[in-house]
């Protein structure tokens, strides 16, 4: 028996669990309140894609359907014995299976196979267990297509009805829908909860809704909660209440849940827990409830909201971890960082501490309210959820992690000598410089993804990115030299955008990727929301807004913008581009053979971004600048040198690193001042050298520092881990 049952309710991600409740379990067990968490989602995958699941799912008679479907449907005992077997293999305990399924007559194929005579020189650069992986996915996803089509229209790997909670301004269509009868997959989830709830008998039941795709069906778990376990109590909070529900006035919501809460979790669901457990509380923050038949938002709570310091480390105990599947969708190694693999999830702020592009929801808390952790803390928290998964992988799930903390935060990876594997999202700005991102790869950083939005300084400025693209394509650059792959999102349909800078995007965007300093891309078409400045100043971007009625949910808004583009047919054109520069073709192409309809000619020069990149290096650092070696200690080794009479002691210095070894040479007494400054300066030491203290302590011995900074012994320590922070 627990207090509360917490619930990521169908679907989100098959490889990794959504970390809400791990967030919330950890909190919790700073207050001693019991919890029990699921990813209800993920154990309705497992019940469904197994050899019982399969069995009952071919068991009716399908008629009147595609070829496609017919073709899986007449190869169902393939399907049924099969499957077992794959997903042991994607869940990592069958890896010798690779073999069979690339032997090319093990699985079952359909329609989604089709791609692979466009893919097969790919799979070259992948390794047999991600060429498994990836032949496995298809596979999947041919079981998804038949599904859809003849079992549940709603069905999707990481998300469900979710054209019911997207943009839903009134409630009507969802309520109508929730009378009706269940689904193929609400038997199956419903089925997994009742268990579930007569295991934990819970007094406390919270679901964490993080996008639309998850709405549905927590509104349908409720329904089955309230209707065979009328006295346990019903929260929903999580990204999409967070977003959409801050306006809520239609009464029939409460018929389903007791409570709705806004923002960071933990003290509402504090303040519920202590009215479930003393009726005669009324105390409560940021809570939308019923009240005599009025849905009433309860903020009376004094108590302040919990510092990122105290809200403790993630639990992801009760999760199913060894049973997450890793997918490979696409050969991109970059794009198979969301789908393969577990990652723990952690935040290195709260908020976004540029919080300004106009574009995003930076009136609410989750963006406003920024709030950094301190680097120790940080690290402290990884080790302790290696600990606790066994897994050393972790995806840093920011808004925009902070360069500074970044820095901190690998310093300290490194200093501890913990072996991590991370990525996280970033802004392309200018503090990202090569040394730093030198560093990131070191403490185990392997991946960023940012948003270059429009690569338009016009819209860029518009935007209030505070990046320009000259900008953008230095920091990729950097990050790429570095060895860390870079995933950009794209924009288009911004408002006042153009079509020709829509195509000059596109141009940059193809230089970027040919110049292979951007690994991975996306293009997002731009969606107005209520609470970005762009849908709340509407007038100051030239968009006329199409406002309805608000009764329940209140996020994306339909606008019409005044140039009256009609940026929907860029769509297919943009992506069929990335999709081929993502494999590494389509670069002579003009821009004009990605669309069936006439574009106007760029108006980028074509080396464009090889000038940005070609900019003169800037010889000034600036003096608080922290000096670090990254490096182990070399050999060193006198010997004298003469010269027409002349002799001296030189010494030669002689490294090793993880690839490669290289020596340098110097006049013995730099080279004794040098051995003593790598000891003082390395990373593993607590001195913080700056460039200043480092200029002042060589000129209190030698002359010319600047000389000896820019020599050749000193340019070659720059190149394996003498690094300017």
């Amino acid at each position: 028996m627990k207090d509360l049952l917490l619930i990521t309710p169908p679907f989100t991600q098959l490889n990794t669990p959504y970390p809400a409740t791990a967030y919330l379990k950890g909190y919790l067990n700073t207050k001693r309140i019991s919890a029990f968490q699921m990813d209800l989602g993920m154990e309705v995958i497992l019940e469904l894609f197994s050899k019982k699941g399969l069995t009952e799912l071919f068991s009716s008679d399908f008629q009147h359907v595609s070829p496609n479907a017919e073709r899986i449907a007449f190869l169902k005992h393939d399907y049924i014995e099969t499957i077992n077997s794959v997903i042991a293999f994607l869940q990592g305990k069958n890896p010798t299976l690779a073999r069979q399924i690339c032997s090319g007559n093990f699985l079952p194929e359909a329609s989604r196979f089709a791609q692979l005579d466009d893919m097969e020189w790919a799979f070259g650069t992948m390794g047999l267990q991600d060429k498994a992986k990836h032949l496995a996915t298809l596979y999947l996803e041919d079981l998804s297509d038949f599904i859809v089509e003849c079992v549940d229209e709603n069905f999707g790997f990481s998300r469900y009805a979710e054209r019911l909670g997207r943009s839903a301004n009134s409630f009507d269509e969802l309520y109508q829908y929730l009378q009706s009868e269940t689904t193929y997959i609400d038997k199956i989830t419903l089925e997994i909860l009742n268990k579930r709830i007569e295991e934990v008998r819970p007094k406390l039941i919270c679901f964490s809704v993080p996008f639309p795709g998850n709405l549905y069906s927590a509104f349908r778990c409720a329904q089955h909660i309230k209707n065979h376990f009328s006295s346990v109590k019903i929260a929903m909070g999580g990204g999409f209440p967070n977003t959409e529900l801050r306006e809520v006035k239609d009464q029939r919501v409460f018929e389903f849940f007791d409570f709705i809460t806004l923002d960071d979790g933990e003290l509402p669901i504090e303040l519920l827990y202590s009215s479930v457990q003393n009726p005669n509380s009324n105390e409560f923050k940021r809570t939308f409830l019923l009240e005599d038949d009025k849905v009433v938002y309860r903020n009376n709570s004094t108590k302040p909201d919990y510092k990122q310091s105290e809200v403790g480390t993630p639990d992801y105990s009760d999760l199913l971890l060894d049973k997450y599947i890793s997918v490979i969708e696409m050969a991109n190694p970059m794009h198979s960082l969301w789908s393969d693999g577990r990652w723990n999830k952690l935040t290195m702020a709260h908020g976004c501490y540029w919080g300004k592009c106009t574009f995003c929801d930076i009136s609410l808390d989750y963006i406003k309210v920024y709030e950094p952790i301190a680097a120790k803390i940080l690290v402290d928290r990884m080790e302790e959820l290696i600990a606790q998964t066994g897994e050393n992988g972790f995806h840093f799930v920011d808004e925009a992690a902070p360069p500074a903390l970044m820095r901190e935060v690998a310093l300290e990876i490194i200093k501890r000598k913990v072996v991590v594997t991370w990525w996280t999202n970033i802004r392309f700005e200018k503090n990202f410089t090569s040394d730093l991102c030198v560093l990131l790869k070191a403490s185990g950083c392997i991946a960023v993804s940012g948003g270059i939005e429009v690569a338009s300084d016009r819209l860029l400025e518009l935007i209030k990115k505070g990046v320009t693209v000259e900008q953008v394509a230095q920091v990729t650059r950097n990050f790429t030299k570095s060895g860390i792959m870079v995933h950009a999102y794209l924009m288009y349909g911004f408002p006042t955008q153009t079509v020709q800078e829509t195509m000059d995007s596109l141009e940059m965007v193809r230089q970027l990727f040919a110049l292979g300093i951007l690994q991975s891309g996306f293009w997002h078409q731009f969606a107005m929301t209520a609470h970005a400045p762009v849908g709340m100043f509407p007038e100051e971007f030239g968009v006329i807004p199409e406002l309805n009625e608000i009764t329940f949910a209140h996020n994306d808004i339909n606008f019409k913008d005044k140039t009256g583009i009609n940026h929907d047919r860029f769509s297919f054109g943009l992506k069929k581009s990335l999709f081929n520069y993502m494999y590494g073709i389509g670069f002579d192409y003009p821009l004009q053979e990605w669309f069936d309809f006439k574009i106007p000619n760029t108006k980028i020069p074509p080396d464009y971004i090889v000038s940005c990149l070609e900019k003169e290096f800037d010889f000034n650092i600036k003096s608080s600048a922290r000096i670090v070696w990254i490096g182990g200690a070399p050999i060193s080794k006198t010997f004298t040198k003469s010269k027409k009479g002349h002799s001296w002691e030189m010494m030669k210095l002689t490294f090793y690193d993880k690839t490669e070894t290289f020596e340098i040479t110097l006049d013995k007494d730099k080279a004794q001042w040098l051995l003593q400054i790598l000891e003082r300066i390395s990373v593993q030491m607590n001195h913080k050298i700056t460039y200043k203290e480092l200029k002042s302590d060589f000129e209190q011995h030698f002359q010319d520092f600047e000389l000896f900074w820019f020599s050749k012994p000193i340019t070659t320590l720059r190149d394996f881990g003498l690094l300017v922070l």
